[in-house]
C-alpha cells in the first residue's frame, strides 16, 4: 500500500510549530505572486531552471513537487516567497515552514542529480519595492537526506493509518446496505439518479433533483453518493446546507449509515465533520486570533498533533460538542481545530459558503490537494439568494468617513482621493438611486490606490480587527475584486440619502452606498461545479428547472429528475380564493374577507393553522381586523427581529392537541425548514403571490436579466419564480408525511391564471373556494 504526498502538504504536517497567528498582514494577490516569481527568475543568468519537477521515495511514501528554481552554475536551489511590508513581518513559524520546504526540495534534487552538496536559498521578494532578500544555507547531501527521512518518518505512520482507513472504508461501503428497512416511495428513484451522476466517467457532472418532503431526500442522496465513491475514488463528500435544520438531518442520516457500518466486523466508521460558524464556536470572542492575545492560539501548532491523534479515537461524528471538548482538553481553538480536521474527514457537513464563497475553505483545499469530491447541495433553491450575497460588495460612506478620521497621513491622503471621486459621482447623480452600466474608471482607480496604500501601511503596522481603517480596507478589497470581474451578471448602483433629507452642509455622498450587486451568480458558481467530480442539487422547489440552470451556472444538458411525490392528492385540499386581491392597491379591501375566511375554516375544522402575508405591516393589519371581527379566535403573531427564544416559543404553540392560528411573513423563519407533522399543523393560508417588492433595485435587476437572458425572462426571473417558490415552500409545511391531512388556501385572484397554476406542484388538485358570508368564530 503506497501513499503520495505533496512537499507542501508534508511540511505543513511535520514542520508547523508555534502559535496560530491570524493578525492581518496583507499578502500579495495570486497575480502579484506569479509576477514576483517571474521577475525573480528573469533576473537570473542563462541556464537557470524553473519549475523543476522532483519526486522521491521513502519506504512506501512517495513525495513530489516542483522547486521554484535551480541555478546549475552556482549549484543553488531557490524557494521563492513573495511578501509585503518588512521582512520582519514574516512570522517565525512561516519561515520555519519555508525552510523545511526548501530542504525537502534540496534532498530531492541531490538524489535526482547525484549531488554531494547544495546551496539551499530562500528568496524573499517584496512586491512593493521589488527588492530581493536571499537567505542561503549550504548543506551536504547526507544532511538533507537525513532531514527528508525524519520528516517522512513523522508523516509515514499517519499516512499508513490513513491509507488503511481508506481501504477499509471503501470495502465497508462496497458492502453497505441501505440503512433503513426499505426505501420510501420515490427514494429509490432519487438514489438511482444520484448514483448514476456520481458514476459518470468524465466527472464534473451535475444533477438537479426536485423531490418533495417525505421521501427522505437527505439519506436518498448521501447513501448513493457514498456507494459510488468506492469505485470512483472520491476523497471527500461535502454536504452543504443553507439552514441548521438541513445540518441536523444530514448528521442524522450519516449516523444511520455509521450504525449500519458498525454491524460489519472490522469496518471503520465514517469520519463525519460538522463545520460550524466561527461565532458559534469561538471561546474568546473578545480576543484576537494570535498567541499574544488568545490562550487557545498560543502554541496551537505544537499541541495540534496530539489533538489530531486523539480525534481518531473519538466516536463519530466530530460535531460541535465533541470538538469543543477535544479542543479545550488540548488547549486549542475549537473553530480552527475543526478546519484542520477537514483534511482527515470523509464527510464534511457545512454551510454553502464553505464551498461556494470567494475564498471558500473547502473549495481552496479541493484545488490545493487535488481532491476528487462529491458535493450534495441541500435545499438548493436557497443557493440563488445566498450566492448573490456572497458576490455582492458595498462601500459605505460612513465607513469611509470613520476610516479617514482614524487614518494616518499617508492612508488619509489616499482615502481623501477616494472621497473626492465619490463626491463627483454623487454630485452628478440626480436620483436617490441609480444603476450604471459599469464602475466609473476614476472611482475604481481611487479604490485600487486606497487598497494598495492601506496594504503597504498594514504590512508595517498591523491593525486591530475593529480598526476603522481595516474595516474600509475589507470593504474596498471585496469591491475591487468584484469590479475586476464586472459584467452583465451584476449591477453597479449608488444609493444616496433621500433628497428631502437635510444635509446640513454635508456632501451629497454623505450616508451613501456604492454597491456592486450580483444579479446572476452563475459565472461565479460554474467553476465550483466543475471542480467537483459530481454535484447534486436537490430541493422540493426547483421549478422551473431552466431558471435554476441559468442562475446557478449549470450546463443546459444538466440532468433533471422530478421524483414523484409520496402523497395522494386527497391528503391536501388546495383551494384558490379568487374573489380577494392582495395587490398593494387592493389591500384595504382584503382585510375583512381574509379575516372571515380564516374564521370560517377554523369553525369548520378547529386546529392549528399558519397564515402567511407578504409583509409585517400587512400581517398586523389583518390581525387587527381578525381580532376585532372574531375576538375569540386564538392568534399569535410573528414580530420583527424575533430572537431564537421567541421563535421557539412561537412554534411551541403548535401542539398535537392545540388550536389557533399563527400569523407569519412569507419567506421568513416559519415558511421554510419548519416541521410540524400530524395535527401540529392542519392548514395554511397564503395571502400573497410572494412577489418581491417592486422598487428601484428590483426593477434594475429585472432590466439586467432582460439584457442577460432575453426580454421575456426578466419579470419571471425577478418576481414570479422567486415568489411562487416561497408560496410552495410555505404550503409544504402542511403535509409532512404519508399520514398527514390538511388544507391550503391560496388567496389572490391571480392564482386562477393558467401560468401561475403551472408553477404549482403537479400532485396538487387545485379547486376554487366557494364564497361564504361573515361568521363569528367559536370559543377555542
Amino acid at each position: 500500500m503506497s501513499y503520495t504526498v505533496a512537499v507542501r502538504a508534508l511540511c505543513e504536517f511535520t514542520a508547523r510549530t508555534g502559535d496560530l497567528d491570524l493578525r492581518f498582514a496583507p499578502a500579495p494577490s495570486a497575480l502579484e505572486g506569479m509576477a514576483g516569481h517571474d521577475l525573480v527568475r528573469s533576473r537570473r543568468g542563462e541556464g537557470y531552471e524553473i519549475e523543476v519537477g522532483l519526486t522521491g521515495q521513502y519506504q512506501d511514501l512517495q513525495v513530489r513537487g516542483r522547486a521554484d528554481g535551480f541555478d546549475p552554475q552556482t549549484m543553488q536551489l531557490e524557494e521563492i516567497k513573495t511578501y509585503r511590508g518588512t521582512l520582519e513581518g514574516v512570522q517565525p513559524h512561516h519561515r520555519a515552514l519555508h525552510w523545511a520546504q526548501a530542504q525537502i526540495y534540496g534532498h530531492l534534487l541531490c538524489q535526482a542529480r547525484g549531488l554531494a552538496q547544495l546551496r539551499v536559498a530562500l528568496v524573499y521578494f517584496n512586491v512593493g519595492s521589488e527588492e530581493e532578500t536571499v537567505l542561503v544555507q549550504t548543506h551536504e547531501a547526507a544532511a538533507l537526506q537525513a532531514f527528508f527521512e525524519e520528516q517522512c518518518a513523522r508523516f509515514l505512520g499517519w499516512a499508513r493509518s490513513e491509507a488503511g482507513h481508506r481501504q477499509a472504508k471503501e470495502a465497508a461501503l462496497a458492502a453497505l446496505r441501505f440503512p433503513m428497512e426499505r426505501f420510501r416511495a420515490g427514494q429509490r428513484e432519487l438514489a438511482v439518479a444520484v448514483y448514476r451522476c456520481a458514476r459518470a466517467d468524465a466527472g464534473g457532472g451535475c444533477l438537479m433533483a426536485q423531490a418533495t418532503t417525505g421521501i427522505g431526500k437527505t439519506l436518498g442522496t448521501i447513501f448513493p453518493m457514498l456507494k459510488a465513491s468506492t469505485d470512483q475514488g472520491l476523497d471527500k463528500l461535502f454536504f452543504l446546507t443553507a439552514k441548521g435544520t438541513g445540518h441536523g438531518l444530514a448528521l442524522q442520516a450519516l449516523a444511520s449509515v455509521n450504525e449500519q457500518l458498525a454491524a460489519q466486523p472490522g469496518a471503520p466508521a465514517l469520519r463525519v465533520l460538522d463545520l460550524q460558524a466561527r461565532e458559534k464556536t469561538c471561546e474568546h470572542p473578545d480576543k484576537a486570533c494570535h498567541g499574544e492575545s488568545c490562550p487557545l492560539a498560543r502554541g496551537f501548532y505544537d499541541r495540534l498533533p496530539a489533538a489530531r491523534a486523539a480525534a481518531l479515537e473519538l466516536p463519530q461524528p466530530w460535531d460541535a460538542p465533541a470538538l469543543r471538548t477535544l479542543a479545550l482538553a488540548h488547549q486549542l481553538c475549537p473553530y480552527y481545530l475543526a478546519q484542520e480536521l477537514v483534511l482527515w474527514s470523509d464527510v464534511v457537513v457545512a454551510d454553502y459558503h464553505y464551498y461556494y464563497a470567494g475564498a471558500a475553505l473547502l473549495h481552496a483545499l479541493t484545488q490545493e490537494r487535488q481532491w476528487k469530491v462529491g458535493v450534495l447541495v441541500d435545499e438548493a433553491h436557497n443557493l440563488v439568494e445566498r450566492a448573490r450575497r456572497m458576490y455582492t460588495a458595498e462601500l459605505s460612506a460612513d465607513t469611509l468617513a470613520d476610516a479617514r478620521q482614524a487614518a494616518g497621513a499617508g492612508v488619509r491622503k489616499a482615502l481623501d482621493r477616494l472621497q473626492r471621486s465619490w463626491n463627483t459621482l454623487a454630485k452628478e447623480q440626480a436620483a436617490g438611486y441609480q444603476a450604471y452600466d459599469e464602475v466609473p474608471g476614476a472611482l475604481l482607480g481611487a479604490v485600487q490606490r486606497a487598497v494598495g496604500t492601506i496594504a503597504d501601511t498594514l504590512a508595517d503596522q498591523p491593525l486591530q480587527p475593529k480598526d476603522p481603517v481595516l474595516a474600509v480596507y475589507w470593504e474596498a478589497l471585496q469591491f475591487m475584486a468584484l469590479a475586476e470581474r464586472f459584467g452583465g451578471h451584476a449591477l453597479f448602483d449608488v444609493s444616496l440619502l433621500r433628497q428631502d433629507t437635510a444635509l446640513r452642509g454635508r456632501s451629497r455622498a454623505a450616508g451613501s452606498t456604492l454597491c456592486i450587486r450580483n444579479v446572476v451568480p452563475a459565472p461565479h458558481l460554474a467553476a465550483r461545479h466543475a471542480a467537483a467530480h459530481a454535484t447534486v442539487l436537490f430541493s422540493g422547489t426547483l421549478t422551473p428547472p431552466q431558471f435554476y440552470r441559468d442562475m446557478l451556472g449549470l450546463a443546459q444538458d444538466t440532468g433533471w429528475i422530478e421524483v414523484e411525490a409520496p402523497f395522494e392528492a386527497a391528503q391536501l385540499r388546495v383551494r384558490t380564493v379568487g374573489h380577494i386581491s392582495t395587490r398593494f392597491r387592493d389591500r384595504e379591501h382584503s382585510f375583512d374577507p381574509i379575516a372571515d375566511l380564516v374564521a370560517q375554516q377554523y369553525r369548520r375544522q378547529p386546529g392549528n393553522y399558519l397564515c402567511f402575508f407578504s409583509s409585517f405591516d400587512y400581517l398586523q393589519q389583518v390581525a387587527e381586523h381578525t381580532q376585532r371581527r372574531h375576538p375569540q379566535l386564538p392568534l399569535w403573531l410573528q414580530t420583527r427581529g424575533m430572537d431564537e427564544e421567541s421563535r421557539t416559543a412561537f412554534l411551541a404553540r403548535f401542539t398535537e392537541h392545540g388550536q389557533g392560528i399563527g400569523f407569519a411573513v412569507l419567506g421568513g423563519s416559519f415558511s421554510e425548514g419548519v416541521d410540524l407533522p400530524g395535527r401540529r399543523l392542519i392548514g395554511a393560508f397564503v395571502a400573497t403571490l410572494g412577489l418581491p417588492q417592486v422598487n428601484p433595485v428590483n426593477e434594475q435587476m429585472k432590466r439586467a436579466m432582460d439584457r442577460h437572458f432575453g426580454s421575456d425572462r426578466g419579470y419571471d426571473y425577478t418576481y414570479l419564480y422567486p415568489g411562487l417558490r416561497k408560496v410552495v415552500q410555505a404550503a409544504g409545511r402542511v403535509i409532512r408525511s404519508e399520514q398527514d391531512q390538511g388544507s391550503v388556501f391560496l388567496i389572490d385572484d391571480r392564482y386562477r391564471q393558467v401560468g401561475i397554476r403551472a408553477l404549482l406542484p403537479s400532485w396538487w388538485q387545485v379547486r376554487e373556494q366557494e364564497r361564504e358570508g361573515p361568521v363569528t368564530a367559536p370559543s377555542p
